[in-house]
């Protein structure tokens, strides 16, 4: 019961980290949903005494990253979703979308995504370079150099918006 607990006090960072790499709150939601679910099925896999929130970020990237490739797919296969965009138009969706959005939601999504991530993982999430280098799978240096262009970046961005 401790794992399940654990697991549930872990969902707001969850739905954080989700929502900086999707850049949409809905798919953020079902993106933690699915690695909840995996999580859970997979808890054998969980090594008691190590972080579990790392473990967690693990899952969460990997299935975003297995996402987007399916999304390649589909694109190839399928017609645009923005080919029908025009059929409906929902004013309200588009106007509380836009008064979601704060000026810090805005710069991280204009980050390139490896910049978006190392910044999710250290400044949002808390964690420290190594552990942000072991879920990304990279060096430490590389990780580094992404949160010093990515802090640049959203100084630059939040400087203009000001």
């Amino acid at each position: 019961m401790a794992f399940e607990s654990d697991l549930l006090a872990l969902v707001p960072r969850l739905r954080r980290f989700a929502a900086s790499l999707s850049r949409d709150r809905a798919d953020a939601d079902d993106l933690c949903q699915a690695a909840l679910e995996r999580a859970l099925r997979s808890r054998d896999q969980w090594r008691p005494g190590t972080r579990l929130d790392s473990w967690m970020y693990r899952i969460v990237r990997n299935l975003w990253i297995d996402e987007g490739r399916a999304r390649q797919r589909a694109a190839q296969t399928f017609v645009a979703e923005e080919a029908g965009a025009h059929v409906g138009h929902a004013g309200d969706r588009d106007v509380e979308a836009h008064m979601m959005l704060s000026d810090v939601d805005r710069a991280m999504q204009a980050l390139p995504d490896e910049q978006r991530e190392a910044i999710a993982l250290v400044l949002v999430e808390g964690l420290s370079y190594k552990e942000a280098a072991a879920i990304l799978g990279i060096p430490m240096g590389t990780l580094t150099s992404r949160l010093v262009r990515g802090r640049g970046a959203l100084i630059e961005i939040l400087g203009e918006a000001a």
